[in-house]
């Protein structure tokens, strides 16, 4: 088996990646895939008896389909909240790239979905030269772009999307509603609507439910090869 992989990226840090790659793996599973989430590089661990664990792998892994170990799904992880390549410095790691293409053939191989959530935005760094934009540009994964819908979100969206649609395919874009809400939010979703070089697959509340899932439906087209 090999699986489709789909790569989510933000405009910025904390808002809402690992919402929205949970809730598509949440939807792939109901539409009957085994899916995936892979969170290749993660920072901001806290120690447990099983070893660093990230909130945002353990979301990925409990959204998804069974059977995949933490480890899979998290080869890299650091304990400080900071920017990976700063956190692998410290720690006296480098972040191989090699090891992000085995851990993600190693999903791939049983599951017909793999979601990979980046970290930050589509430019964060993974060594002093390469980023995740290398990486997931050099497989030539579609990209779902999330947008933080807050104040400065129109210049973040367009050159994220634009710098993301240079270098592979753009799947789209989620509307992510931050709190507080967005002066002008509406007007602000029709210039995006208007403007983004794809479409806009989800528009999410600023309280979504605790298992929201978005249908493969609205976004699978663009993102299988044809």
């Amino acid at each position: 088996m090999t699986a489709h992989t789909l790569f989510v990226t933000g405009t910025d840090t904390e808002i809402g990646k690992t919402r929205i790659a949970t809730a598509l793996l949440r939807g792939l599973v109901a539409a009957g895939h085994v899916a995936v989430g892979y969170k290749p590089v993660a920072s901001g661990c806290e120690t447990t008896s099983d070893g660093l664990r990230n909130e945002d792998a353990l979301a990925l892994a409990a959204a998804g389909s069974p059977g995949f170990a933490y480890d899979e799904i998290n080869p890299y992880a650091f304990e400080p909240p900071i920017a990976p390549h700063i956190a692998a410095a410290d720690a006296g790691v480098t972040i191989e790239r090699d090891v992000l293409d085995a851990g993600h053939a190693r999903l791939a191989e049983r599951a017909d979905w793999v979601v990979v959530e980046g970290a930050g935005g589509w430019h964060v760094p993974l060594g002093t030269d390469w980023d995740f934009a290398d990486w997931a540009s050099g497989h030539g994964w579609p990209v779902l772009l999330v947008v933080g819908m807050r104040l400065g979100c129109v210049n973040h969206a367009m050159l994220s999307a634009r710098a993301i649609a240079a270098t592979t395919r753009f799947a789209g874009w989620v509307a992510n509603t931050l709190p507080p809400r967005q002066p002008r939010l509406d007007e602000n979703l029709g210039w995006l609507d208007h403007a983004m070089p794809g479409p806009c697959v989800a528009r999410v509340p600023i309280d979504p439910p605790a298992d929201l899932a978005i249908r493969p439906q609205a976004w699978r087209d663009r993102a299988v090869d044809r």
